[in-house]
């Protein structure tokens, strides 16, 4: 059974982590973060399919493949360290000398991160006297993991972390996470900065297989604005100080640990969708009696996707042809005559299209129902019996505001 526990990357047993203010581009707040395992850990990780890769993802690629294990990760907020060219992979290296040289590992067991500004070099004395102090600061506690959390987030209104816990035969195994997301979010892998620590003993192949196989329908089901970032990272640090039975094989173990780690990877997500830049609701679609589910995952995507549907719910407007739009151009063939679409909220549910027209519904509590801060659009497909829910969030005019002078 999964139980939610207070914390973050820190929760793990043998993790610790610290934030920091190092002035790289914000003035007020920290924008260095620092991830630090006491024993060696089996690394995996998922990055942009985005052509243009960001100077770290080409680095930690490299490290996740190649390494025979990692132990820290150093992440900066404020400038991205994309389209940088050898500079930026020179800087990459340096930040992991600095990191090794204050921690004592190797310096390929260093990885790191960076997001915000395209297109500017860091200011790497400021960096390597930010992962001086982060190194001096490190500790275990909870209050660390909820510091790092914080001190990545760019155009982010609150920090994204979570905890669990299982138990494998006697031992309790926990999985902890945190991440960045606002903006610039349109997963083809999963788009943002994502860190997760566990204490499981498991092989490294079955660990980059979970990890693949949950950004499936967590990560790769959010969308804000479209856009695919250079920066999108989602790592996975197992060092094994639990002492469960090492996971060799795949079994009631791994299945356990895939739940958990699901649970985590979908709760951040959740969060990064309903934190989009200008956002006010979170916005979800869950399809269901679809005839595969690859069409429904397409389905629902298309449909948290769509500009017209995202500013329909910023509006309250029971606008449900734009949805059937979504639906109708998403490439799924379906017949429309069929499907039945829904409103959902805590305020309640109501059934707004049927046999291939409106309901009698009542426009104002259609309204009701979208006013709430969590709003689903549920459509059953009337085609088979496979599911898929999709995240995304609201369109607003602070969302232009946003990025009209990010750079400023």
């Amino acid at each position: 059974m999964i139980r939610q526990i207070l914390g973050g990357v820190t929760a793990a047993k043998g993790f610790e982590a610290a934030g920091t203010a190092a002035n790289i581009k914000y003035k007020d707040r920290m924008d260095m973060a620092l991830i630090y395992s006491t024993a060696p850990c089996k690394a995996a990780g998922t990055f942009t399919t985005n052509i243009v890769k960001a100077a770290p993802v080409l680095w930690d690629k490299e490290i996740v493949e190649k390494s025979p294990y990692v132990q820290a990760v150093v992440v900066n907020a404020g400038i991205a360290n994309a389209c940088t060219g050898r500079q930026g992979m020179d800087y990459c290296r340096e930040e992991a000398q600095t990191a090794s040289m204050l921690l004592q590992i190797p310096e390929n067991a260093v990885l790191v991160g960076s997001t915000g500004v395209i297109g500017m070099q860091l200011p790497m004395e400021r960096i390597n006297e930010g992962i001086k102090k982060l190194a001096a600061a490190r500790d275990g506690s909870v209050e660390a993991g909820t510091t790092a959390s914080k001190a990545i987030m760019t155009t982010d209104t609150v920090n994204k972390e979570i905890a669990v816990t299982i138990e494998l035969g006697e031992k309790t195994v926990t999985v902890g996470g945190m991440s960045k997301g606002s903006g610039m979010i349109h997963p083809n892998m999963c788009t943002m900065l994502a860190y997760i620590t566990t204490d499981v003993a498991i092989s490294k192949p079955l660990l980059q297989e979970a990890l693949s196989s949950s950004i499936i329908d967590s990560y790769n089901m959010i969308s804000v604005d479209g856009d695919t970032s250079t920066n999108d990272t989602c790592l996975l640090l197992a060092n094994g100080l639990a002492g469960n039975a090492e996971i060799t094989q795949k079994g009631a173990d791994y299945e356990a640990f895939c739940e958990a780690l699901n649970f985590v990877n979908t709760y951040l997500a959740k969060k990064m969708a309903g934190d989009g830049e200008g956002a006010t609701a979170l916005f979800e679609a869950t399809v269901i009696n679809a005839a595969t589910k690859q069409e429904a995952r397409i389905l629902a995507k298309s449909v948290i996707g769509s500009s017209l549907c995202k500013a329909a719910i910023y509006g309250h407007d029971a606008n449900f042809g734009r949805f059937l739009c979504a639906l109708g151009y998403s490439g799924v063939t379906f017949d429309p005559e069929k499907v039945a679409l829904f409103f959902e909220s805590k305020a309640g549910k109501m059934l707004i299209y049927k046999d291939g027209t409106a309901t009698d519904y009542s426009e104002d509590e259609a309204t009701k129902i979208l006013s709430e801060p969590e709003v689903t659009v549920l459509v059953d497909m009337k085609m088979g019996t496979e599911t898929a829910t999709a995240w995304g969030c609201d369109l607003t005019y602070d969302y232009v505001k946003i990025n009209a002078d990010y750079r400023s």
